[in-house]
């Protein structure tokens, strides 16, 4: 099995990444995480597609994740269901957004997710999925193998978010002059602070009066070496993510708070921790460790507006 702890997770300027490598891992894991969520009782989010992609990868650590879930054990790092209430808090972004008026969808750093398949899009709706190239090559090939077909006019667009993706997004069909639905999740911290600043000037510059985003976002600064303790604090032997100090790949910077950012610009803007998602969903929490819950809430699911 692959030794996890040797790979090299460290970031460099202009770095890129395939689907088993780096920041690309992390969507791998994330897909595992929405199989097994998917194979709840109740799941949070219905994802048949997940476990193809875990399982055409070929990383046997997360494919025996799959094949034996209880490996993730019970403690508290994975009793929150994090990815279910991160994933339901998107797609229930989406759904009430191209209702009420946005006509086309962006999904910045797009991973592995396939809401452009298996969410129910009103007709027409174009879904812009950007990400590296490599990801979405390995995305697309797994897709086509079982047949999948889009709920949606998707366009897929393989770019570098730190480059000049809003031409290659234009070239695909955007139109600046529609609201329009983005997302950044799982994105910000993997970005620089300055290349933080330059996406949202740019999605910004781009979005008509009723546009909106959802965005998971950083309250303040975290102490990522703390994240890091907690996760080996807690970890269970057998999960293969136990093996990975993602805050590695983080960039561990003073960064602007995007709440505040967007409200200054004239959005209006609401956010909610895990933890209120979960009250919100119905999802009963066990009782966490304090520094769970205090790391929990450092996270902020926002939503904004830009009025009309």
């Amino acid at each position: 099995m692959t030794n996890l702890e040797d790979k090299d997770w460290s970031r460099t300027e202009g770095d890129s990444w395939d689907i088993v490598s780096s920041v690309g891992f992390t969507a791998l894991g994330v897909a595992a995480a929405r199989a097994i969520e998917n194979a709840h009782a109740e799941p949070l989010v219905r994802d048949t597609y997940a476990e193809h992609f875990v399982r055409a990868a070929g990383e046997p650590n997360l494919i025996a994740l799959l094949d034996n879930p209880e490996a993730q054990g019970t403690n508290p790092t994975t009793a929150l269901r994090q990815i279910g209430l991160r994933s339901k808090f998107f797609d229930e972004f989406f759904v009430s957004a191209t209702n009420s008026g946005c006509t086309q969808a962006v999904i910045l750093a797009a991973g592995l997710d396939v809401r452009a398949h298996r969410l129910p899009w009103p007709e027409g709706t174009k879904v812009f999925e950007l990400d590296q190239p490599q990801v979405l090559e390995f995305k697309d090939r797994v897709l086509a193998e079982h047949g999948a077909t889009p709920t949606s006019d998707r366009r897929e667009i393989a770019v570098d978010l730190r480059d000049d993706w809003p031409a290659a997004l234009l070239a695909a069909g955007f139109d600046p002059e529609a609201p329009t639905a983005w997302s950044a999740e799982g994105l910000i911290i993997y970005l620089p602070s300055a290349a933080q600043d330059l996406l949202f000037e740019r999605v910004v510059a781009l979005s008509a009066p009723g546009s909106q985003i959802a965005v998971e976002a950083l309250r303040g600064r975290p102490d990522f070496s703390k994240w890091g303790e907690v996760q080996k604090k807690y970890a269970d032997e057998d999960h293969p993510m136990s093996k990975v100090d993602i805050s590695s790949l983080f960039y561990d910077e003073e960064r602007a708070d995007v709440q505040e950012w967007l409200a200054a610009r004239g959005w209006t803007v609401q956010g909610a921790d895990a933890l209120q998602l979960a009250a919100a969903y119905g999802v009963e929490v066990p009782e966490l460790p304090q520094e769970i819950v205090e790391l929990t809430k450092q996270g902020n699911y926002l939503t904004a507006v830009r009025p009309g």
